[in-house]
């Protein structure tokens, strides 16, 4: 546990190094203010003992003057501390934010099936907010308290080394109460986060879903279920603050103890003349000076725990191990032709352990297209997945252009693929910066050829804001017909020799579906399309479909060949089309 702990602690240090001469600078001036601190005490002492009773103008003025210049050269230090002090801790945050960030961008897609998007963003905020507040905060008033309890001490023991000792025999009971209520205190603040990010996922599930929530007029559920999550956050809150409440009044206890202690013990002293009146005084005032640290030390143990405690869980997440890369992973030379070949393979998802693909095996010669077709279940969309490696086969090896995949680089495999899928993500921006998805470096005209070809272009012209006009969250403002363009305009303009439709059309009306299979028909010109469908009438042309159930391949052949077979394709065939 003790290297553990040590090595958090240098991991914690190690994202100083990169801002050490701010953080230097910084130091520097709480070293300073400390050590002003020290003075004033003194002076006091003097200026009782010696100025005063020998009316020594020119001392108590020049000793006066010293304080103002004392206190206003800390004024100057303390501005220093408050501003750049916080910059090295806003700086910190934003290191580990990006750190974070990045690494949230090559973590595999399994994490994000067992992660909520609200307790990954509370990661994000609220615990960096806190880390940045204790990498400000920690060291600065951890080093400044230090140096004035040794400071005072030393003081106190220049006064009378005896009643010095007095007064710090009192502060190991304070020790041993911090110590003990250490563990219950991180605890508690540990079960508040994971409470707070579960919220957070909640608000970003309702406000996500407010329009099915009140289509279905589904508000009582979500608020009973908030309201459930949120008692329980206040819960933990409540557990949190008792033992919060149970760690301030026992230390604050025991700083009115310790100011007791030295009432007492320093009474006791003058009285039988061990000291001075002047000695008295000072020792009063360097022991405020000293309780000061003891509080700030006290004060700071919530947020010492607190940031830790976000530090803590940022690891946890940036120890996952990112997707997995060969290290003699490869860049093709050439752009792929893309002939797709599955050998043998089965796969399942971790989450329930069971296959949903069983030593399956086809093969897809460049230019063609396959579709996939058949009930829920059957695996469709897992191969959809499974070709640009979204997740890793359990067995066999899926090919392209006879490279196993495992073999490319992630970015390379996925540069030439391009997706099309039923739920089409639009980000918050421009319908210019959602077709550029497609390339970054595309020209302004590559951009308008794109929606050109995907038919889009014409109600794109007709806006009052033609392609700078926004999109709003995950694309609210358009139709689901216009998203649907949008995302294939993305395709066209990254041209990719391999193209998965995953129910690209199935959310459409038969209308806008019949518009939008022209559009498709010709992105699929050329490329090897894998197509996932429900409705037969836009796989017919398909140079192969293939039949899939839960228990595998049921059949496999053209439209005319699975119709003439009377099996379930026809089956399913016939009953569509009698729908119809």
């Amino acid at each position: 546990m003790q290297k553990v702990r040590k090595g958090l602690f240098k991991r914690f240090a190690s994202y100083y190094k990169p801002h050490v001469k701010l953080f230097a600078i910084d130091m520097v001036c709480a070293f300073v203010i400390s050590v002003f601190n020290l003075v004033y005490p003194y002076i006091t002492k003097e200026i009782i003992n010696n100025y005063v009773p020998n009316k020594l103008m020119y001392l108590l003025l020049a000793g006066a003057g010293l304080l103002l210049g004392l206190y206003v050269i800390k004024a100057c230090l303390n501005y220093v501390l408050q501003y750049w002090g916080h910059v090295v801790g806003v700086r910190i945050q934003a290191d580990m934010r990006r750190e974070l960030f990045d690494h949230l961008q090559k973590l595999p897609f399994s994490y994000y099936d067992d992660n909520k998007t609200g307790v990954i963003m509370s990661r994000m905020t609220n615990d960096l907010f806190e880390i940045s507040e204790l990498a400000h905060h920690g060291p600065e008033d951890v080093f400044l308290s230090l140096i004035t309890l040794v400071g005072a001490f030393v003081m106190l023991a220049l006064i009378n080394v005896y009643l010095a000792l007095i007064v710090f025999a009192v502060v190991p009971f304070g020790v041993v109460i911090s110590v003990l209520l250490r563990n219950r205190m991180k605890k508690a603040s540990r079960a508040v986060r994971v409470f707070q990010g579960e919220i957070n996922a909640d608000i970003e599930s309702a406000v996500s879903g407010i329009r099915v929530s009140r289509a279905y007029g589904a508000e009582e559920h979500e608020r009973e279920k908030f309201a459930a999550g949120n008692a329980q956050f206040v819960k933990a809150k409540g557990k949190h603050y008792k033992v919060m409440g149970e760690f301030f009044s026992s230390m604050n206890f025991f700083m009115d103890f310790l100011y007791f202690a030295v009432l007492l013990s320093g009474g006791l002293f003058f009285y039988y003349d061990y000291i001075d009146v002047g000695e008295f005084a000072a020792f009063v005032l360097y022991v405020t000076t000293l309780i000061t640290p003891i509080r700030t030390l006290i004060n700071i143990f919530e947020q010492i725990q607190e940031g830790m405690t976000g530090f803590v869980r940022f690891c946890e997440i940036m120890d996952l191990p990112p997707e997995e890369e060969r290290p003699d992973a490869i860049v093709p030379e050439e752009k792929l032709k893309g002939e797709i070949g599955f050998e043998n393979v089965s796969f399942g998802y971790k989450k329930d352990g069971k296959k949903v693909i069983n030593d399956f095996s086809m093969n897809i010669p460049a230019g063609k297209t396959i579709a996939l077709v058949g009930p829920s279940g059957g695996g469709k969309t897992t191969i959809c997945h499974l070709i640009p490696r979204f997740y890793e086969v359990d067995e066999g090896k899926i090919t392209i252009d006879g490279y196993d995949i495992r073999d490319l680089k992630r970015s390379a495999l996925r540069k030439n693929i391009g997706i099309v899928q039923q739920d089409v993500f639009l980000f918050n921006g421009t319908i210019r910066e959602n077709i550029a998805y497609g390339d970054f470096n595309a020209t302004e005209e590559d951009i308008i050829e794109a929606a050109k070809k995907a038919n889009i272009h014409d109600y794109i012209s007709a806006l009052p804001q033609g392609y700078d006009t926004g999109v709003g969250e995950r694309g609210v403002k358009l139709s689901g017909g216009q998203k649907q363009r949008i995302s294939i305009a993305r395709a066209f303009l990254k041209n990719p020799p391999i193209l998965i439709l995953d129910e690209a059309t199935s959310a459409l009306d038969n209308a806008t579906e019949m518009q939008i299979q022209g559009a498709l028909k010709k992105l699929s010109e050329g490329r090897t399309t894998v197509v996932v469908a429900h409705r037969l009438s836009t796989v017919k042309n398909a140079d192969e479909i293939i039949v899939m159930t839960a228990d595998g391949v049921m059949e496999r052949g053209t439209h005319e060949e699975l119709l003439a077979l009377g099996g379930g394709y026809k089956e399913l065939y016939n009953f569509q089309f009698k729908e119809g």
